[in-house]
C-alpha cells in the first residue's frame, strides 16, 4: 500500500495534503485496484475524501471488484460522503454507471448494495440525486437485494418510492419469489405482507398514468391478477392461509 492510501485509509487529513503537495498520485491504484478515494469513502473519512477531490480524484474508478468510491460508501452507510460524492460534478456518470457492463455477474449499483446493507438515509440520498430505483442487476433491483436480505424497512421505503414489485431478474424471480424460496426469518413474513398489500396496486396508477389503450383498467386488471396469484400460491387444499 502507498503512503497515501495508507493516509487515506487512516483518515489523516494533514498527511494526505501534505503527500498530495509533495506529488503523490491521487488517482494511483493498489494491487486490488483500489484509489485513495475508495479507501477514504469506505471508512467515512469525509474531509479527507473532500481534499482527495479537489485534487481531481477520479470518482467514477472502479476497483478490480467493479466498485466506485461511491459504491462503498453507500455499502457501508457512510451518509456524509455519499453526499459529497453525489454533490460532485461527475455524479451523472456515477449514477449511470457507465465503466460498468449490467449483465457482469459483478455488477451492482450503490442503491443495490445500500439496500442489501439496510442504509435508508443513503438510500434517501440516491433517491434524491434522481438514480434509477428499477436498476437491474443479474439478481434483480434493490428491492430483490431488501427483500433476500430481509431488511423490512428498506423494502417499505423503496414501495414508498415507487419501485415496480412486478421486475423478475434473470432467474425469473420477482422479489415475491425470492423471499418464499430463501427466506424464513421473522423479517420475511413482514416483507411477503408488505410485498402483497393490495395498496401496491396504487402504484401502478402512480408509476403509469394511462396505460396505452388509454383506459386504466388493464394496469387495474394486470396488478389484481399479479396479487391474485401470490395469494393463491400460499392456500393450502383446505382454503387456509399456510403459517409462515
Amino acid at each position: 500500500m502507498r503512503p497515501l492510501h495508507y493516509a487515506a485509509w487512516q483518515g489523516k487529513a494533514e498527511s494526505v495534503l501534505m503527500l498530495l503537495r509533495s506529488g503523490a498520485s491521487v488517482n494511483a491504484a493498489s494491487m486490488d485496484g483500489h484509489i485513495p478515494l475508495h479507501l477514504a469513502a469506505q471508512y467515512g473519512h469525509y474531509e479527507v475524501s473532500e481534499m482527495l477531490l479537489q485534487h481531481q480524484s477520479n470518482p467514477c474508478l472502479v476497483n478490480r471488484a467493479k466498485k466506485t468510491p461511491l459504491d462503498l460508501a453507500c455499502e457501508f452507510g457512510r451518509a456524509k460522503v455519499v453526499q459529497l460524492l453525489l454533490s460532485s460534478n461527475m455524479v451523472v456518470a456515477l449514477l449511470e454507471d457507465e465503466r460498468k457492463e449490467p449483465m457482469d455477474s459483478a455488477y451492482t449499483t450503490p442503491l443495490h448494495l445500500a439496500a442489501r446493507n439496510g442504509h435508508k438515509d443513503v438510500i434517501r440520498l440516491l433517491l434524491k440525486a434522481g438514480i434509477d430505483i428499477n436498476k437491474t442487476s443479474k439478481s434483480g433491483t434493490a428491492l430483490h437485494e431488501a427483500s433476500l436480505y430481509g431488511k423490512t424497512e428498506v423494502v417499505r421505503l423503496l414501495l414508498d418510492a415507487g419501485v415496480d414489485v412486478n421486475i423478475r431478474n434473470t432467474y425469473n424471480q420477482t422479489a415475491l419469489d425470492i423471499v418464499n424460496q430463501f427466506t424464513a426469518s421473522h423479517a420475511s413474513k413482514d416483507i411477503k405482507q408488505l410485498l402483497r398489500d393490495p395498496r401496491i396496486i396504487t402504484q401502478m396508477f402512480l408509476l403509469e398514468k394511462v396505460a396505452p389503450g388509454g383506459s386504466l383498467m388493464p394496469l387495474f386488471i394486470r396488478g389484481f391478477e399479479s396479487l391474485k396469484q401470490n395469494w393463491k400460491e400460499d392456500l393450502s387444499p383446505g382454503g387456509e392461509a399456510n403459517p409462515g
